[in-house]
């Protein structure tokens, strides 16, 4: 029976008769993209892909670091970890065993904006799949003495974390830039409360924010769109609706914070300014600027401080754009010796695009976007999760034509523009591991620099897919 899932094996007569979801219509612009939606919310994203033998069934739940209080701060981590720990028909090892014995790979993660669950195997296992998947998201028991050995791994991993310089630099970057807001606080949460939280905690915390509003299950190889939003009817029709949860925009902030590591021997650096929102007309051109600021060894970033200089091991350039806000991200990691002239090195590029973009840079930034979007477009699991995230901020999945047209259209003038925006912000700088005397004081400096003359049109200053 399960190989009725399978797009080439579909008998009209047989599909239900009366269903409680409206029938999966194709998602404008992309013919191989259906979106269904059930009474109580739920939606359901299938992507048809008969070239595969292999299905990827995912759930999303809108709900991650950024919808947790200080108190529940790491709360969502600790429950995607002990979902797969017993629901209330199976313990654990069933739940491995129902999994492995179809040969499936079972992974999850959490971030600040969801949770996500994740199984891919053999199609004709699809509707196992999202009744294995619901029955973890909706039914785990989270029972104590698993809940005790798993919160020994969780602070095995926080631990890890701890004693990362790069990662204690990318936590203090996120408490300069959001300040109190949920987005500031990491996703692995406070050792505090993962040493407390309890089974009824995590109870709590499923019933008010697992809800059919903010679920998102998203299926992609040789399948059948109706075929699947049958099975997540049959999976996930009785969840209650819930409404949509929302978060506020968080005021970004600027400055520099330090943390000197003792056993460190090399310094890390994350260094950002505010660009546009997912909402905002413009933010294709930040995704633009920073491809072409920092991506591939010929752009300016690497040429300079890697390739022509070599000041870094490591350094990288990103746009993280999100629904509430954006931030064009530089991270590097050097010797502390050496931590200055990085620094310097990189505001005189960045000023020095605010006052001109060079076309051959633009066309390099576009087609290594175009890649890196063909490439991703070719991965099942990245392709459900940019139309998930695409349901949950725009309520539509946009089409691969929407997105390569907006990346087309930016021009060097607003990609200039992106720059000048950025050097007239307050910049957000965080460094850790070793760290030479007066380090603050210096890099405090040089960030607040005198940015570059006002260029263009003189208007006033007001994690991604194009």
């Amino acid at each position: 029976m399960q190989d009725l899932f399978m797009q080439h094996a579909t008998p009209p007569g047989t599909l239900m008769n009366a269903r409680d979801h409206s029938t999966a219509k194709p998602a404008a612009g992309d013919a191989d993209t259906t979106v269904a939606v059930l009474a109580n919310g739920v939606r359901v994203v299938t992507i048809r892909q008969p070239h595969l033998a292999s299905v990827c069934v995912s759930v999303f739940v809108r709900t991650g670091s950024r919808h947790e209080s200080a108190r529940d701060s790491g709360i969502s981590h600790v429950i995607e970890h002990m979902a797969f720990k017993g629901t209330a028909t199976r313990d654990c090892q069933q739940v491995n065993l129902d999994a492995e014995r179809l040969g499936a790979e079972v992974n999850a993660h959490t971030d600040k904006d969801h949770t996500a669950y994740h199984m891919r195997g053999l199609a004709q296992h699809a509707g196992q799949f999202i009744a294995m998947l619901g029955d973890i998201v909706q039914h785990s028991t989270f029972p104590e003495a698993e809940l005790e050995r798993e919160r020994q791994v969780i602070l095995h991993e926080l631990a890890e974390d701890e004693e990362d310089a790069l990662a204690i630099a990318s936590r203090l970057f996120d408490r300069i830039c959001f300040g109190t807001h949920p987005l500031a606080r990491p996703v692995i949460g406070a050792r505090r409360n993962i040493e407390r939280f309890t089974r009824a905690d995590l109870q709590a915390y499923v019933q008010r924010q697992y809800s059919g509003a903010n679920v998102i299950v998203g299926v992609a190889g040789p399948v059948d769109p109706e075929r699947i939003a049958d099975a997540v009817q049959a999976a996930f029709g009785a969840m209650p609706r819930g409404s949509e949860h929302a978060v506020t925009a968080p005021a970004v902030g600027g400055g520099v914070r330090t943390h000197r590591q003792t056993g460190c021997s090399q310094t890390h650096m994350v260094l950002g300014f505010p660009i546009g929102t997912l909402h905002d007309d413009d933010h294709a051109a930040g995704i633009v600027a920073a491809t072409l600021f920092g991506e591939g060894m010929s752009s300016p970033l690497m040429d300079e401080i890697r390739e022509r200089r070599g000041l870094v091991y490591y350094a990288s350039c990103t746009a993280e754009v999100m629904d509430v806000c954006g931030q064009f991200v530089i991270e590097a990691s050097t010797s502390p010796a050496q931590l200055d002239e990085v620094v310097d090195a990189v505001m005189r590029l960045l000023d020095a695009h605010a006052a001109a973009v060079d076309a051959s840079g633009l066309e390099r930034a576009r087609n290594q976007i175009a890649v890196r979007n063909l490439g991703a477009q070719e991965r099942p699991f990245r392709r459900i999760e940019d139309a998930a995230q695409d349901l949950f901020v725009f309520g539509r999945v946009r089409s691969r034509a929407e997105l390569a047209a907006r990346i087309d259209a930016v021009t060097a003038t607003q990609v200039r523009d992106v720059f000048h925006r950025m050097r007239a912000a307050p910049a957000s700088l965080a460094v850790a591991g070793a760290l030479r005397s007066g380090a603050r004081d210096r890099l405090i400096e040089r960030v607040n620099a005198t940015p570059a003359a006002p260029v263009g049109s003189g208007r006033r200053i007001r994690r991604m897919r194009g």
